[in-house]
């Protein structure tokens, strides 16, 4: 920019200093408004991966894994050939349906049934059995008043210690022409299982699942720690009944930090207690507030409500109070709020 005289130097001055107010000005108002804002994160939740029909609460559960005990001969053989010591996935099995049934214990409104005959035949490998026929599936049901059978039809276990020893050493002997003389520090041992769930009612496989579980353990003396395997069995197994249960993501609710008027001490002492985590006190103290219809922060406090009410796990009070704030008060994040709350009730209920 050329400026060819003084007059005009103070004139640019002049402008640049007045921009610079205004744009001084708008952020500190812009800084204020932010400051009458705060959020919580709370968890959200999802729909499970398998929506099981209405009328299913009581499972009861089968073990269908093993052979009869006089039919060993081509499961030991198995064992052999794979690492596994011989009866291990005996045990191992009966661990996988306990995990199912802690998996699910006061977690939802599904129950797992424990019958007092647990185990049924089946092939005693990886191989797929044929399904059970549905009138001695309605059997079992009606034996154990439950809604619905599931079944662990397969159980097989290995460990990657021996491949993985045998897989090093072919390598160190490629690459340096002589072995590796380093052990292995860690073992991964996985389970393979295959669950159907039977619904006698409609005579149909609510759920089938090929599933693949393992993990990660330290040696110690160069083996693998006793019960290794009945710590991945019984992983698999809450890991199975998990796709029953809802999943959860976290997610920002916007609440109102400041109050308007006369109640803005009183809205402020509110917003102090959620900071502390007493957001029944908070509650108490907003509600005031709220139920004077002359207050100018009744719509921002029955806003606060239904956010504390949502973290407190109380959906319906939440959606209640977000509705009244919009309805009675015009505020907008309620009307918003309302919204998102009406699909997660949807979710829960």
């Amino acid at each position: 920019m050329f400026i060819e005289n003084k007059s005009q130097v103070t004139k640019y001055y002049e402008i640049m200093n007045k921009i610079y107010f205004l744009f001084s000005l708008l952020l500190m108002l812009s800084l204020a408004s932010c400051g009458s804002y705060g959020y919580v994160r709370l968890d959200y939740p999802q729909k499970p991966m398998v929506v099981l029909p209405e009328g299913i609460n009581n499972i009861v559960v089968l073990n269908r894994s093993l052979t009869k005990e006089e039919d060993k001969r081509g499961e030991v053989l198995e064992s052999i050939a794979t690492g596994e010591i011989a009866g291990s996935d005996k045990l191992a099995s009966d661990e996988v349906i306990k995990g199912a049934f802690d998996g699910l214990q006061n977690k939802s409104h599904l129950n797992i049934v424990i019958p007092d005959t647990l185990r049924i035949y089946g092939t005693g490998t990886r191989q797929m059995p044929d399904k059970l026929n549905w009138e001695r599936v309605a059997s079992i049901c009606n034996s154990a008043q439950a809604d619905a059978l599931l079944v662990l039809e397969t159980f097989d276990s290995n460990s990657n210690i021996l491949r993985s020893a045998i897989a090093d050493q072919v390598s160190s002997v490629m690459t340096t022409g002589k072995p590796n003389l380093r052990l292995p520090s860690r073992v991964r041992v996985d389970v393979k299982s295959y669950w159907r769930l039977y619904d006698p009612v409609t005579k149909s496989i609510s759920d089938h699942f090929q599933q693949t579980y393992y993990m990660d353990f330290d040696l110690v003396n160069d083996l693998p720690p006793v019960n290794a395997l009945h710590e991945t069995a019984y992983a698999a197994g809450l890991d199975y009944v998990s796709r029953f249960l809802p999943g959860y993501y976290r997610v920002k609710r916007d609440m109102y930090k400041k109050g308007k008027g006369k109640d803005k001490r009183l809205f402020d002492r509110g917003w102090r207690s959620t900071e502390v985590a007493r957001w029944k006190e908070a509650i108490e103290i907003w509600r005031e507030i709220a139920e004077d219809t002359n207050s100018k922060s009744a719509g921002r406090a029955a806003l606060n409500i239904a956010v504390a009410y949502e973290v407190l796990g109380e959906t319906n009070l939440a959606l209640q109070w977000a509705q009244q704030a919009y309805r009675d008060y015009g505020d907008k994040l309620g009307r918003d709020y309302s919204k998102t709350l009406l699909r997660r009730r949807n979710l829960e209920f």
